[in-house]
C-alpha cells in the first residue's frame, strides 16, 4: 500500500510501499479516506516524545477517517504500530472507533480529530469552564486555536480574547467569536495587553505556546484561575516564578487528548460534528494529497494556519 513512512527520527517522511496490515481478533483495518496531520505527529517522529519513539520503519500519522469492511464510516485516533493514519490502510483496536455523523465530509471529519477535540475537550474537562468565565486562547490563530475560540464562546464564556502574531487571521477571529484580540508582538506589555482586552483578569487560559506568553498570561490570571497547557510553539521551558503560581492563586494543568477516556471523546466528537454541520463552528482546512507529505511536514513545523488533511 502506499503510506508516509518514517525511516528514522527527526527526518521528513518519505511518500513510499509498506506493507498492508490483516485484520485480527483485537484490530481492523481502516481503508483510510484522510488523516489529520497534527503537532503531535511530528513530536513522535523526532523520536523524543514523552510517550517513547516509534518502531522504524513505521507509517506516522495518529488518526484519521476511513471505513470498515461493512462499510461503516469511522474517526479513530487510536493506531496499532508501525501502522500509522497516513497511508491507504491502517490497523485500529475493534473497540477504539468513533463513528462519524451524517452530513460530515471525511475531511472536515478528520479536521475535527486531534484539534477539534483538543479544543473541546481542554475546556470543557481540563478548565470547567463556567458560563460567564473569561477566556484567553494563546496561539488562536493555528487549528486547535481556532476551534477553541469558537468554542468557548459556544459554552457560554463570558468574553473570548484571541492571541497570536499580528496579522490577518487573528483579526478574522473577531467575527469567529473574539471579543478581543491581543498581537503577541515583542517587546510590549504583554500582560498588561491581556487585561485590557479581557476587561480585567483571565479565568481561563487555553495555552498552545508556553514560553514568554505563558508567563505573561500567568501574572494577567484571577482568582483561581486555571491555565491549560496543550502546546509549546513558542518555547520548550520557562521561568516560572513562584508568585505567578501563588498570587492569585492559578491552578497549572497539563492536557493531552489521549488521556481523556473513549467516552468521553466520542461525546466530545459527536457535539463538535453538530456544530460544524449546524455552521457554529468554521474550520479553515486544507486537503493535500499523500504523496506531498513531506511538504505537509515542512508546513506543520512552520505553522500552517489552517488545518492541513492528507488524503490518500
Amino acid at each position: 500500500m502506499r503510506a508516509a513512512i518514517l525511516r528514522a527520527y527527526d527526518e521528513l517522511p518519505g511518500h513510499g510501499e509498506f506493507a498492508a496490515p490483516e485484520d485480527s481478533d483485537d484490530h481492523v483495518v481502516v481503508e483510510v479516506a484522510a488523516a489529520g496531520v497534527n503537532h503531535v505527529d511530528l513530536l513522535k517522529a523526532s523520536g523524543r516524545f514523552y510517550t517513547g519513539p516509534p518502531p522504524l520503519p513505521s507509517v506516522v500519522g495518529s488518526d484519521g477517517v476511513g471505513r470498515l469492511p461493512d462499510g461503516r464510516r469511522v474517526f479513530f485516533d487510536t493506531i496499532v504500530a508501525p501502522y500509522g493514519s497516513m497511508a491507504e490502510r491502517a490497523l485500529v483496536p475493534r473497540d477504539e472507533l468513533i463513528d462519524v455523523p451524517d452530513g460530515l465530509d471525511d475531511v472536515a471529519a478528520a479536521a475535527l480529530g486531534n484539534a477539534g477535540l483538543a479544543a473541546w475537550l481542554s475546556l470543557t474537562r481540563r478548565a470547567v469552564l463556567a458560563p460567564g468565565e473569561t477566556v484567553l486562547v494563546l496561539g488562536a490563530t493555528g487549528a486547535v486555536g481556532g476551534i477553541a475560540v469558537q468554542a468557548a464562546k459556544l459554552l457560554g464564556a463570558g468574553v473570548v480574547v484571541a492571541a497570536a502574531r499580528a496579522g490577518a487571521r487573528l483579526d478574522a477571529l473577531r467575527e469567529r467569536g473574539a471579543d478581543a484580540v491581543v498581537a503577541l508582538d515583542a517587546g510590549r506589555d504583554l500582560t498588561g495587553a491581556i487585561r485590557a482586552a479581557a476587561g480585567g483578569p483571565v479565568d481561563v487560559t487555553i495555552d498552545l505556546l508556553w514560553g514568554a506568553p505563558a508567563l505573561a498570561a500567568m501574572h494577567a490570571a484571577g482568582h483561581r484561575a486555571r491555565h491549560v497547557q496543550l502546546g509549546h510553539l513558542a518555547g520548550l521551558t520557562v521561568e516560572l516564578p513562584a508568585p505567578a503560581v501563588r498570587a492569585a492563586p492559578i491552578d497549572l494543568r497539563g492536557f493531552a487528548v489521549f488521556h481523556e477516556p473513549l467516552a468521553e471523546r466520542r461525546a466530545a466528537y459527536a457535539e463538535l460534528a453538530r456544530h460544524v454541520v449546524s455552521g457554529e463552528i468554521a474550520l479553515d482546512v486544507e486537503p493535500m494529497p499523500l504523496h506531498a507529505v513531506a511538504a505537509a511536514w515542512e508546513r506543520q513545523r512552520a505553522g500552517a494556519g489552517a488545518k492541513l488533511v492528507l488524503k490518500p
